[in-house]
């Protein structure tokens, strides 16, 4: 939706409300409401306000210490959230109400470098130096529960009910029951501009997986954190719950976060030769550029890991046989392995399945983006494809195996410092080894019933 035609729309009264939003260090949209008169009459012109601390707070909304972008001594200030127009869309879910995502600004007018949206569009500009136009797609799973979010929450988020007796992947019977759910997730995104290609059964009880269209990244990452609040508020409509955890249950898959991505162009695939020029076949193959993004991906993915998993939840996926990936391989079509290349010409492409559902859509995309471009710019070769059941190869170099694992290894990398800047670096950094802190302090289920009359 164009502005003029937001305007139309108010003028029309079928909008009265313009969210007004931006996504935090976790891939949240925070921001505000407006009246829709006011919104055009100042906000979409000259922006609006937010407290700076939103960047430095943990999920329970606690300021934290020891950040350099916003803390006490500074006052906790103001950004300026400047509203991106390509982003208004209306929001079909909520009464007469569209929204707009925003950039963060500081006072003086510059980006806010540690700002989500502010890390992928570094690396989209330095993509565009280089001649290049990216798509990518995400494909996002999640579990959905018989209960409310309040339910839910009064019940300590034990003994939930999935929407399943029983596991579900490619059934057609069984998710009949969550069709009017559905159904009206699948229309009312397609209707909020984040058009939807399908929705089918995952694995595991109560598990589903819906597909978007492919898009350039910045709008695709909006279009996922749209995505996952809308899915929580629409299923909170129809008296049930989502989680988008990593991890929800030891005995359960994980949800993933699958990224397809590809360079292209002057309008064509540029991970694919032209017809005639592949390797000993007169049709399309791998290009090198192929191969050397690829190798950057295989080269630098575990130190840029805390982009594509960034909770002390996300390593409780990597399980051998959960369909999550545990070692660094790349193969065609096998899904025991980081990177799945799947497709052909046009749609030729790897598949990054590292991500975990919990992942925030515009620092994964950023990493994919500079883990690739370092081996175009080394001349990496990603080697031989892998064959096999990756799972059990103990050649392979692992994943991390935790969240501090991860951190450490991103907070030591010349790429992520020199790709992101140093700040960006220190400061989710910071934010990670913070979760670490704040789990290493907790006291949890499994202890209690593990110590409590035991021990």
């Amino acid at each position: 939706m164009t502005l003029a035609q937001l305007a139309a729309q108010v003028k029309s009264g079928a909008i009265d409300t313009v969210l007004v939003a931006f996504p935090d260090p976790f891939g949240r949209l925070v921001g505000k409401r407006f009246r829709a008169d006011f919104f055009l009459k100042s906000v979409a012109g000259h922006g609006t306000h937010g407290c700076n601390y939103l960047l430095t707070v943990n999920l329970e909304m606690d300021p934290l210490d020891g950040f350099a972008v916003a803390n006490w001594e500074s006052g906790f200030g103001d950004f300026e959230m400047r509203p991106d127009p390509d982003t208004i869309r209306i929001l079909p879910w909520q009464a007469a109400s569209a929204l707009v995502i925003c950039d963060l600004h500081r006072p003086d007018g510059a980006r806010v470098p540690e700002a989500p949206r502010s890390v992928l569009r570094r690396q989209l500009e330095r993509l565009e130096s280089l001649g290049f136009t990216c798509q990518c797609a995400s494909e996002l799973e999640f579990y959905l529960f018989n209960q409310t979010y309040t339910s839910a929450h009064a019940a300590g988020y034990r003994d939930l009910a999935p929407s399943s007796d029983y596991r579900i992947d490619y059934h057609l019977m069984q998710p009949t029951r969550d069709e009017p759910l559905m159904r009206a997730i699948r229309n009312g995104m397609t209707a909020a501009r984040v058009p939807v290609e399908s929705s089918k059964g995952e694995w595991s009880r109560g598990q589903h997986e819906i597909n978007f269209t492919h898009a350039e990244p910045l709008p695709m990452a909006d279009m996922h954190v749209l995505f996952k609040q809308g899915v929580k508020e629409i299923a909170e409509q129809h008296g049930k719950a989502v989680t988008f955890m990593a991890k929800y249950a030891p005995s359960e898959a994980g949800n993933s976060c699958h990224i397809h991505l590809s360079l292209w162009r002057g309008g064509r695939n540029a991970f694919v030769t032209a017809p005639g020029r592949g390797k000993g076949r007169g049709d399309s193959g791998p290009s090198p550029l192929f191969r050397q993004f690829l190798g950057g991906l295989m080269k630098y993915s575990p130190e840029l890991c805390l982009f594509f998993a960034p909770t002390i939840n996300s390593y409780k996926r990597y399980q051998p046989g959960s369909w999550a990936p545990t070692r660094m391989a790349w193969a065609t079509d096998n899904r025991t392995t980081g990177f799945r290349v799947v497709g052909h010409g046009s749609s030729f492409r790897p598949e990054n399945r590292m991500p975990g559902a919990d992942a925030n859509p515009y620092l994964a995309f950023a990493a994919m983006l500079a883990a690739g471009l370092a081996g175009v710019e080394e001349k990496l070769d990603c080697g031989e494809e892998y064959r096999g059941n990756a799972y059990v190869d103990p050649k392979l170099a692992r994943l991390p195996h935790s969240l501090r694992d991860a951190t450490d290894l991103f907070a030591s990398s010349a790429l992520a410092k020199s790709a992101f800047g140093d700040n960006v670096v220190e400061f989710y950094t910071h934010h990670a080894r913070l979760e670490s802190e704040a789990f290493g302090n907790a006291v949890t289920d499994w202890e209690k019933r593990r110590y409590f009359e035991q021990i």
